[in-house]
């Protein structure tokens, strides 16, 4: 409490302290000390409430400076934190605080049993208990009836008052437009008939790709998984997700990530723009050659010239390529009025992956090194090289909104969002908060490098092989990914397709680099097989060593198909000699294991997708 009183009480008294002349410094630490010992005797026995009223009269005094006190406001936010809200007008105080903060009105009810945070085209109505619990929160737009917010009452009565203010943006948003009454109310109705547009759209029939409802209509709607808006929340479209969030969700319900959503909201503009006032849509719908609604001509379309475009606020931001900005510039006719900073699209997946303390430890080398580590303990180096992604065609910025004017941007948008998404995924996977180090036996040491626009290259060496072999991967659009390996003395027609489809399912880097080892290790020749007699000569003729050293001198490649129940048909004939050898038939030695092959990764016969279940994709997956 006394700092607090230090930072609005003692200003003045502490600004004279600061200008007394050099001679008299020596007793400044004592008038502190006094100046702070009155203080504490004055205040002791006051209760929090009183010290709360006099911090809100020092806010509320007509200052001559326009700038707010931050001393003041820095002990009004400690105070708010300090206090416990345990009652009627405590609860009051901090929604009051809050509406200020954010620009917004606030009153209380003649009964002090209400309070109201009000704005220019809604309102909020908080309805509280004797005690200074919530009974309700109430939001009512413009030209609607109040209606109860569940998320917004669950918020206060947990008492999480800075996600309740975040929740206060979002609504904001909705009405996020610089002039008077009218102009809002303008921009707010062409906002709901955009939501009818593209609930129209999200509507339309379409043929079923994934088997899981949700996933599909993410990765494959139209315009991906539209929630209209509801309880003074935004417009919102869920347009990917990552197999990573799908497995996250399954095995730790509302833990995992809700991918790439985007919300759909009005932005001020310096121009005018023309946004519609009714439906672009034909009444019956018509539709083209790829299933899309024809749209009516701007000419036959009711429409306003209004300072503000439509906006897709991205959550999180979104790492783009330049070529991807221009293309979106293309569709929508309107430039990002906001000056975008321009870097090697590496860095910025890289600063939105890690944390700012480990990206800034990191930073100051000019390759980034790191390892990643597998569910079966397996373990890989991966090398981006700086100079090399500098590249102007693997260039962008980190992009936190895009504008539009007209319902039929947005499909075409959010296919380049998808396939921009891809690329980003597919990098992400092989950053991780551990740096390279020194000692570590890796199974696989690899560079990735940038190639032509939308490939890239893994460079990487077995640990039983001196030559290098190099992974093509090129993402053609959000649902192609093409690979093809280049290797020394391996010819495998079908290896590029399994490579490609085990990577399109996992989206994942490491993973796939493990299924290509485990392949080639398959493919390769097995280890020769001696009868037990040349077996006991070389155990005699070796004394010093183990009996069991003469098995394990051979390596034995177990196939794939052994790790996991699944079946492998759809991936290709396999040679042979892939099937000679197994534990089964390896002959009996003393201390040798004859266990049942543990199968190494236990997540192995659990599909990412429901589909894959019953599809024939191996155990690398996972």
């Amino acid at each position: 409490m006394g700092h607090c009183l230090d930072s609005c009480t003692t200003q003045n008294s502490y600004k004279t302290l600061e200008n007394t002349p050099p001679r008299t410094l020596p007793h400044r630490n004592v008038m502190k000390k006094t100046y702070m010992s009155d203080l504490y005797s004055k205040y002791a026995e006051k209760p929090w409430s009183e010290t709360f009223q006099l911090v809100r009269r020092c806010m509320d005094k007509t200052r001559t400076d326009p700038k707010p006190c931050e001393p003041v406001m820095r002990c009004q936010q400690k105070l708010n934190e300090a206090l416990n809200v345990a009652s009627v007008n405590a609860m009051m105080t901090r929604l009051e605080m809050i509406a200020k903060q954010k620009g917004l009105g606030s009153h209380r009810s003649p009964t002090e049993t209400a309070c109201y945070l009000t704005a220019d085209l809604f309102y909020l109505e908080v309805l509280l208990l004797p005690g200074g619990g919530v009974q309700d929160v109430k939001v009512a737009q413009h030209g609607e009836a109040p209606e109860s917010n569940s998320a917004l009452c669950q918020l206060l009565r947990m008492k999480k008052f800075k996600e309740f203010s975040v929740k206060l943006d979002d609504l904001a948003s909705l009405y996020n437009i610089p002039g008077d009454s009218d102009t809002k109310i303008k921009v707010y109705a062409s906002l709901q008939h955009l939501q009818k547009d593209l609930l129209k759209i999200s509507n339309l029939p379409r043929r079923l790709i994934e088997s899981d409802v949700h996933v599909d209509m993410v990765l494959n709607g139209r315009i991906g998984n539209f929630v209209p808006c509801r309880e003074g929340n935004p417009m919102s479209i869920q347009y990917y997700i990552r197999p990573s969030d799908v497995l996250m969700e399954m095995f730790c319900p509302g833990e995992g990530s809700r991918g790439q959503v985007a919300m759909v909201v009005v932005g001020a503009s310096s121009t005018t723009h023309m946004l519609q006032m009714e439906s672009h849509i034909l009444t019956p719908p018509q539709f083209d050659s790829l299933g899309f609604p024809v749209f009516r001509p701007m000419s036959e379309v009711k429409t306003e010239s209004l300072p503000a475009f439509f906006l897709l606020k991205l959550q999180p931001p979104v790492p783009t390529l330049n070529s991807f900005i221009q293309q979106m510039n293309q569709i929508t006719d309107v430039t990002p009025e906001a000056d975008l900073q321009v870097e090697p699209l590496f860095q910025l997946i890289k600063q939105l992956s890690l944390t700012e303390k480990t990206c800034e430890s990191m930073c100051d080398e000019e390759d980034s090194h790191f390892h990643v580590t597998l569910p079966d303990a397996e373990l890989h180096s991966y090398v981006f090289g700086g100079a090399e992604w500098k590249c102007d065609l693997w260039k962008g910025a980190l992009i936190h909104a895009v504008p539009f004017t007209h319902p039929a941007h947005v499909p075409a948008l959010l296919e380049l969002l998808r396939h921009q998404s891809v690329i980003n995924a597919l990098l992400a996977s092989c950053i991780t908060r551990h740096e390279q180090q020194p000692g570590l036996t890796y199974e696989l040491n690899c560079e990735v490098l940038p190639e032509s626009a939308f490939s890239f290259s893994v460079t990487f060496s077995l640990l039983d092989s001196d030559s290098l072999a190099v992974l093509l991967v090129s993402v053609l659009d959000c649902r192609q990914v093409k690979c093809r390996l280049l290797m020394a003395d391996l010819v495998d027609p079908s290896l590029d397709d399994y490579i490609s489809r085990v990577l399109t399912r996992c989206m994942s880097i490491p993973i796939t680099m493990r299924a290509i080892r485990r392949r080639i290790a398959s493919l390769r020749p097995p280890a020769p097989q001696f009868p037990e007699p040349v077996c006991a000569l070389m155990a005699e003729g070796s004394p010093s060593v183990a009996p069991h050293s003469a098995v394990e001198s051979f390596p034995v490649t177990l196939p794939t198909a052994l790790l996991s129940p699944e079946p492998m048909e759809e991936d290709g004939p396999s040679p042979p000699s892939h099937y000679v050898m197994s534990v089964a038939a390896a002959p009996a030695v003393d201390g040798a294991n004859t266990d049942a092959v543990a199968n190494p990764s236990p997540c192995a016969s659990m599909s990412v997708y429901s589909h894959w279940g019953t599809s024939s994709l191996p155990a690398e997956l996972i």
